[in-house]
């Protein structure tokens, strides 16, 4: 029988988690970039971009929101959605924050090759997906 061992995440990493989990999912992903793209939009609006039952879509919305992605303002018997700033702030500045020792690329925005970033982080040659 394996144990079962439980990794305790501080409350940034679950919010971090939570918002990541809510962003895998490609319709809530596409939520996003229409939201992005129209600043704010109605329910009925949101539905009629994907291929789904509005109430399905609200469930997916309430994911978004719960995970402090977007907010929504009631406006009669529909909700207007759009993106939360500050939600979206926080976790640009995770993404940023995160794991900052495993890009190259801002390496290579400082004019290091990768050669010579490999040699002066003592990357290991042998990585296949990093070669």
């Amino acid at each position: 029988m394996s144990k079962i061992t439980t990794i305790r995440l501080t409350r940034y990493q679950e919010r971090l988690a939570r918002m990541l989990k809510a962003l895998g999912n490609p319709i809530r992903f596409q939520i996003m970039e229409t939201l992005a793209a129209k600043q704010t939009c109605m329910t009925y609006e949101i539905v009629k971009t994907t291929p789904l039952a509005q109430s399905t879509v609200s469930q997916h919305l309430k994911v978004l929101r719960e995970a402090g992605l977007i907010q929504g303002e009631i406006d009669g018997p529909a909700t207007c959605y759009c993106i939360d700033p500050d939600g979206v702030q926080w976790l640009k500045e995770q993404i940023e924050g995160w794991l900052p020792e495993c890009c190259i690329s801002n390496n290579l925005s400082e004019g290091l090759t990768d050669k010579q970033f490999k040699q002066t982080t003592n990357h290991d040659d042998g990585c296949e997906a990093c070669s």
